[in-house]
């Protein structure tokens, strides 16, 4: 599983140009399932997710956690991040999970997430999006499975 997290003043998510999800301040995270991922992949990287320290403190210092700031979480499916170009120049997508699969897992994901409180908003699995943010920082930190 890989997560691109960036850290946002707001973003929001729109389907043929109706919006689908959107935040405040928080994080935008790009979520891509592998072939190997389980709901047990899920739960450690949504753990990671939700303590990561990517917010300042009083000093500007990276600090704060998502729940200390009390920020919200956009979450969009993109199986793109499991694109492969070792070998050419048009993508490889075999390392990314079936879509049937991939489903369930995303909705798992998001499913545990609100379990935690945080205020969570979602893109639409297997459509196209087109995403806005007004990033802040910037800040964007990869958090993959495999490492």
């Amino acid at each position: 599983m890989r997560l691109v997290v960036q850290r946002v003043d707001a973003a929001r998510c729109s389907v043929d140009g109706r919006i689908v999800g959107k935040i405040n301040r928080g994080s935008l995270v790009f979520l891509g399932i592998g072939r190997g991922d389980n709901r047990e992949t899920a739960d450690q990287l949504l753990s990671k997710l939700l303590g990561l320290r990517i917010f300042p403190d009083e000093s500007g210092r990276m600090n704060y956690d998502l729940k200390t700031i009390s920020g919200e979480l956009l979450l969009i499916p993109q199986f793109t991040l499991y694109g492969d170009v070792s070998r050419g120049l048009r993508p490889s997508f075999d390392a990314a999970a079936p879509p049937g699969r991939a489903r369930e897992i995303y909705h798992y994901f998001v499913e545990q997430a609100a379990l935690t409180g945080v205020s969570v908003a979602t893109g639409k699995f297997g459509a196209m999006m087109q995403i806005s943010a007004e990033n802040n920082g910037p800040v964007t930190i990869i958090i993959d499975s495999d490492d």
